[in-house]
């Protein structure tokens, strides 16, 4: 059974930072590419950061960019996205996303997100 289980969401003041974390299990976590996603009420999800199999690889969007960063750590099957300088407009509802490719297939795995509220 596939599981990615988000964690360390919560409320924090404007300029303030938050880790966290997905716990991942189910599936081949050292083989898949990792990505953090977002999404606020109404609008479509946002990926803000990926990172490859390996962890040597990241991208980071314009929008988070010196701000967020993404690692992983494949012996504990985790994902991490440190977020510091955060903004009002960093809120949201964070999600975790494994990409594996089976043969020709394309397995894509959710988690069931973790709220971040940034206030000022």
């Amino acid at each position: 059974q596939v599981q990615l289980v988000e964690s360390g969401g919560g409320s924090v003041q404007v300029g303030g930072s938050l880790r966290l974390s997905c716990a991942a299990s189910g599936f081949p976590f050292s083989m898949s590419d990792l990505n953090w996603y977002r999404q606020t009420p109404g609008k479509e999800r946002e990926l803000v950061a990926s990172i490859n199999r390996a962890g040597i690889s990241t991208n980071i969007p314009d929008s988070v960019k010196g701000r967020f960063i993404i690692s992983r750590d494949n012996a504990m099957n985790t994902l991490y996205l440190q977020m510091n300088d955060l903004k009002p407009e960093d809120t949201a509802a964070y999600y975790c996303n494994a990409i594996y490719w089976r043969g020709i297939s394309t397995l894509a795995y959710w988690g069931q997100g973790t709220q971040v509220t940034v206030s000022s």
